[in-house]
Order: C-alpha cells, then structure tokens, then sequence
C-alpha cells in the first residue's frame, strides 16, 4: 500500500520487497512497513495467506521481497526447526535489517537478490510468498516464471497487491479527489494496476489459480488512511508533481483531517496457486 503499499524505492502502497527500485532504505522505510504491517487490514490479510499456504513442520518456503523481515518469523514458527524460510530482498539496507532482527532464528535464511532472477535451484522450495511486490518490479511477469522455476510442483505460492486504479477518498470537491487518486494509480508504482493482472499473470507463469479475492481495503479514519496511505506524503509529491497546486493540496488535507466522516477504500487482490 503507499495505501497498502511500500514506500518507494523510486517507491511510493504496501508497501509493500524484491525487486524495489531505487535507493537504499532508511529508518522511515523501514517503520513505515512495520506500521502497515500492525494495522488491522495488513494483520488480517495476512492471517489469511499465511493459513492458505498450509505450512508444515519441515517445509522450505521463501519470502520474495522480505524488507526487514516483517513476515519472516510468523513462517518460521509454522516450519519449525526442520523447515526453512528464505528471505530475498534487492535491498542491502533491507537484508541487512532482516539478518539482524532474525539472528536467533537458525531457520531463517536472508539473502540478496532480485525478483526476476532469484537465487535459488529449480524445484527448491515448498512454498513461496510475493506481498506488495510486484507493483515495483520492471516485469511481473519475469517475477512469476521465476517463481514458478523456484516451487516444487505441487507447491503453493500466494500473492497480494492492490489495484491502485479503483483508489477512492470522499472529499466533497470530486475533481481535488480524482487528482489525488489519478496521481496514485499514474505515478506512485512501476505497475499500479497489478492487481487486476494477477490472475492472468499467474497462470501464464504456469500456475493453476487455487483462489482469487478482493479483500478490499476499507479506512474510515485519516489516522489509519494515514499509517497505510501516507495521504500527507502522497499529496506533497503530487503538488510537486503537478497534479495539483498548493492552495488545492491544504483544503484537500484540511477538510481530510478535520471531518466528522472520513472513508477511503482501494481493491487488494490476492491469489493463492499451484505450481
């Protein structure tokens, strides 16, 4: 989510991972995608996926886009200390916050690399997860097929992006919010609108489509929309971007933070498959 998203790298939901495009990450990346991670949206889809891979003690399951290791640990309580999980991050700043907060967890494996060329064997791992992850990567596409190289058949992999596209905030003055959510679903990603794709996308890696959900993103305070969106953020690129002036951006954020009824939803499709 930069709504979901990761912060960008050129990065923008949530949000949010292999494959991300630009600079190193900071401290602030790194607490925005543990905030996301700990509001109720982010915990209950990700309840979700982690029930859906069917984990057992004893299987290898990898992590594409791990960021600080937000997800590792919960997948490595399910393997147990016979199972493996495998971290992969582009981001050295990422990998190395992820070895740190797992170095008393021997089953979990970080490593560097990219999306579209994991480093990993054919057939090599049991299960396999991609949470905000391609909306960053130059091809989606490449991701999948690699990820399909990379799961025994049989395997199981989930996935999860929002469809930028279908961002909606109330605002009374529609053209101010259709600026704001055009400059999102134009500019915030690599691949904003990839969760529309990722059924087709998956099953021309290969994959056969065990389930496909919206579990759509509903906020209905600015705190929430806020740890999840980053409107305030989001707003100052889109003023600088020119998708509208500041006059425009400071009664967009004053009617936003001050009204008695505030509500804000985006799709955020997920995809369970088999290899």
């Amino acid at each position: 989510m930069e709504a979901m998203t990761r912060e960008p790298r050129t990065r923008p939901l949530a949000g949010p991972s292999a494959a991300k495009t630009a600079p190193l990450a900071s401290a602030a990346s790194i607490g925005y995608l543990d905030g996301v991670a700990a509001t109720e949206p982010a915990r209950a889809y990700k309840a979700g996926l982690l029930a859906a891979l069917g984990l057992l003690p004893g299987h290898r399951v990898l992590d594409v886009g791990c960021g600080p290791a937000t997800d590792l640990p919960a997948l490595a309580d399910a393997v147990g200390t016979q199972g493996e999980v495998v971290g992969v991050d582009r981001d050295p700043a990422m990998v190395a916050a992820a070895r740190e907060r797992c170095a008393g967890s021997p089953n979990i494996r970080v490593l560097e690399g990219d999306a579209e060329r994991l480093p990993l064997d054919p057939a090599s791992v049991d299960r396999a997860r991609a949470d905000r992850v391609l909306m960053h990567v130059a091809d989606p596409a490449a991701a999948l097929a690699e990820l399909h190289r990379v799961v025994r058949p049989g395997g199981l992999l989930t996935l999860a992006e929002p469809d930028w596209d279908t961002l909606a905030v109330d605002h009374p003055d529609l053209a101010i919010a259709r600026a704001f959510t055009g400059y999102v679903a134009a500019r915030a990603n690599r691949n904003p609108a990839v969760g529309r794709r990722l059924p087709r996308l998956a099953a021309a890696a290969g994959f056969a489509l065990r389930a496909v959900r919206n579990e759509a993103v509903v906020l209905t305070d600015f705190v929430a929309a806020e740890t999840i969106l980053g409107i305030r953020r989001v707003t100052q690129r889109a003023v600088a971007a020119g998708a509208f002036d500041q006059r425009a951006a400071e009664s967009w954020l004053e009617y936003l933070t001050t009204c008695e009824v505030f509500f804000a939803t985006v799709s955020f499709i997920t995809v369970v498959a088999e290899a």
